[in-house]
């Protein structure tokens, strides 16, 4: 069985390189299982299943979270540029073009 994380050859690649896409990997499907939760709790009519997909949904963003955070640690030109964007209040293209220059 293959992995599609990959685009170059496994073997080749050093082991901090293969645990940088096998995270870069879960935080895509934290965010793809989040979007399901958001989109399952946004037809679900029933209170109780509903209450437990919020529950569920927010265990996604913890995961979430957690990828980001370890991403962030391995790269410190990407936790710079997004220290300038999140938790900022402001126009959300200029942050991110001081997040750019932050990087830089």
């Amino acid at each position: 069985m293959g992995f599609d994380q990959y685009h170059e050859p496994a073997s080749e690649l050093p082991e901090k390189t293969r645990t940088f896409a096998r995270m870069i990997a879960s935080l895509s499907e934290e965010a793809e299982a989040i979007n399901w939760y958001e989109q399952r709790i946004a037809v679900e009519k029933d209170d109780q299943a509903k209450a437990i997909m919020q529950n569920a949904q927010k265990e996604e963003f913890k995961h979430f979270g957690m990828d980001l955070e370890f991403l962030l640690r391995q790269k410190p030109d990407w936790r710079a540029t997004v220290q300038a964007i999140l938790f900022q209040a402001g126009d959300i293209v200029k942050l991110g073009e001081k997040g750019e220059d932050a990087a830089e």
